[in-house]
């Protein structure tokens, strides 16, 4: 071979930059293909030690002028803004475009103003809020500061929830701000419900199509070998069945809550994951809802469908590959014509989307087949559903602690509307899962989620509910690398009898000093009701001062109260005790965000 693996590690160890990559990729020719996955592998390793966010896909001219490169720069909360970026990416550069690929938080905004061809692939949450890693590009681009882009081509894919009132509303802001500014659409935006790929692989063969024009491919050099990781068999679309090992209720009986602990195998998957990542899993529909739905629009669940492709029995259309546990506006509409529905039609209405947004996140399709029958053809029913779409879970351990297993924290949606029995979809696919079960998954990662890379750095952990399960992981981790910072976790739930989650576990951890500080906040068991907010503005000071000293925060759990309450506490206690005006309290919390020493997993 022409270049040995430890002059190669050794040559790594120097600061990589997009011009030593391509130079060490000459120098790498010799390089068999064991010996080139491993430098894949080895460089990846350093590189995710680097700058946070930054993902520069190897390309013909790496280094090329603004006016020939493609930039997509992506923002993401769950991982499907980056997911599909990736996808552009890859093809851009398969198609000879010098192309580079940034999150969001790590796009240099001086560079705006020298811009010629930009990709935007950006998620809304909630009410209309930008991603965590997309706030100050946002800020930046919507505020005074941004500069005139005449010469910028640009085009814009944003992706959301249609059962939120601001459905990809920031997808809509960045594309309405930049032709403002003067650049010039090269396809107009595309809207992705959460069956994203109906509306995002149409967009990508459009945006490819359209960079090709704009740009000249050039053909790869010979002697540039693309530096990549070897990507693991199984993933988002071919899911790893896991064998289940565990599925244990850890709420009392009395609780009001069903929240189950569950472990699962990964052993010969190839997975692995980090502190922060999310499992996700592709369910399956309760089978009693199924029979319900197909009794109730007095369909034949035997009859045979095709669509896209696929010849399936209607009862496996909606048990496999159909949404029945969420609405979203598409089929409200169809049910609404399909059915005559004045009342459903008046919900439509532009000034009715309060009414709307409360059907949407209070009604499932059987709700809509009983108060508005209409008579649908088994074909035209599988059309107007929505395909059924993975659920995320954040996870809730360590593989330095499990090994080849992964936990999770599941609270199992299941209720009497006053009509029948109602689910969610996953929860009720692990809650009725046994011991034994193979089950469908994939590791998303999160790298905005992550411990500190200086294991000495404190860390504050703020979880109520479900959201303890990423902080599990954390504390196992810190405890099995010997982490030297300290560890402060704030908990809340309605009962202390009842749903203390891993209760045990947490006083064990305050034994061994794997966990040094444990705040609770247990709403319903007193007159007035505590949040973990509360609890934050009651340690203020020393919460400040752990801050101050270097400390990284994180919150998890519900992004529409929660999260916002608990950001509007962190904001009051930096102002009090920092001395900081409303403003500058502000400024200081988006500067932890910034540098990575603000992160939450908020969904």
């Amino acid at each position: 071979m022409s270049a040995s693996l430890p002059n190669v590690s050794a040559a790594l160890a120097a600061p990589l930059t997009e011009d030593r990559l391509v130079a060490l990729a000459r120098v790498t020719d010799g390089l068999d293909a064991n010996g080139l996955w491993w430098l894949s592998g080895y460089a990846a390793g350093l590189a995710s030690r680097g700058a946070a966010g930054v993902q520069t896909v190897t390309s013909p001219v790496t280094d090329a002028a603004p006016a020939g490169r493609l930039t997509i720069v992506y923002g993401s909360q769950t991982g499907n803004a980056k997911r599909l970026a990736e996808q552009l990416a890859r093809q851009s550069e398969a198609a000879g475009l010098p192309v580079r690929l940034l999150r969001a938080d790590a796009y240099p905004t001086r560079e705006l103003k020298d811009e010629r061809t930009l990709y935007l692939v950006i998620s809304t949450q909630g009410d209309g809020d930008p991603p965590d890693d997309a706030r100050a590009l946002v800020e930046f681009i919507a505020g005074k500061r941004a500069p005139e882009l005449k010469q910028l081509r640009y085009a814009v894919l944003g992706l959301g929830d249609s059962s939120y009132p601001q459905f990809c509303a920031i997808g809509n802001r960045l594309d309405a701000r930049l032709a403002e500014l003067g650049a010039t659409r090269l396809l107009p935006r595309a809207d992705a419900d959460l069956d994203l790929e109906t509306v995002a692989e149409p967009w990508l063969a459009q945006a490819l199509s359209k960079a090709k024009e704009a740009l000249k491919p050039t053909a790869p050099l010979a002697t540039v070998t693309p530096l990549r990781p070897l990507q693991p068999a199984h993933g988002r679309d071919a899911p790893f069945a896991a064998e289940l090992l565990a599925n244990q209720r850890i709420t009392a009986r009395g609780s009001a809550k069903d929240v189950r602990h569950i472990e699962l195998s990964l052993e010969g998957s190839g997975l692995h994951y980090e502190p922060g990542d999310a499992l996700g899993l592709w369910p399956l529909n309760p089978p009693a809802l199924v029979e319900a739905i197909l009794r109730t629009s007095e369909l034949d669940g035997e009859a045979v469908v095709e669509h896209g492709g696929q010849r399936l029995p209607l009862r496996q259309w909606l048990a496999e590959k159909r949404e029945l546990t969420k609405l979203a506006r598409p089929f409200v509409a169809s049910h609404a014509a399909q059915s005559r529905s004045e009342e459903l039609n008046a919900l439509l209405a532009p000034d009715r989307q309060t009414g709307l947004t409360t059907l949407l996140n209070q009604a499932q399709v059987l709700d809509l087949l009983r108060r508005h029958p209409a008579a649908w053809s088994p074909e035209e029913f599988v059309a107007a559903l929505r395909p059924l779409t993975p659920r995320l879970y954040s996870i809730a351990s360590s593989q330095k602690h499990v090994g080849d297993e992964v936990h999770l924290t599941v609270a199992h949606v299941e209720y009497d509307d006053g009509d029948g029995l109602r689910w969610g979809a996953a929860s009720n696919h692990f809650a009725r899962s046994e011991e034994g079960a193979r089950l469908p998954v994939f590791i998303e990662h999160n790298e905005r989620f992550r411990l500190p890379a200086d294991a000495s750095r404190d860390v504050i952990m703020i979880g109520p509910g479900t959201g303890v399960a990423p902080f599990r992981a954390f504390v196992q981790d810190r405890a099995a690398v010997g982490a030297a910072g300290r560890n402060w976790l704030f908990f809340g739930n309605p009962h202390f009898r009842s749903d203390f989650l891993y209760q045990v576990e947490w006083q064990q951890a305050l034994k061994d000093g794997t966990l040094h500080r444990l705040d609770l906040a247990f709403s319903r068991d007193q007159s007035h009701k505590v949040y973990v907010q509360q609890r934050l503005a009651e340690r203020g000071r020393e919460l400040f001062d752990w801050i101050e000293n270097g400390a990284h925060l994180y919150v998890c759990g519900d992004a529409t109260r929660m999260a916002k309450d608990v950001h509007a506490a962190l904001l009051s206690v930096i102002a009090a005790h920092g001395g900081r005006s409303a403003d500058d309290a502000e400024d200081y919390l988006n500067t932890l965000q910034q540098q990575g020493r603000y992160a939450r997993d908020v969904y």
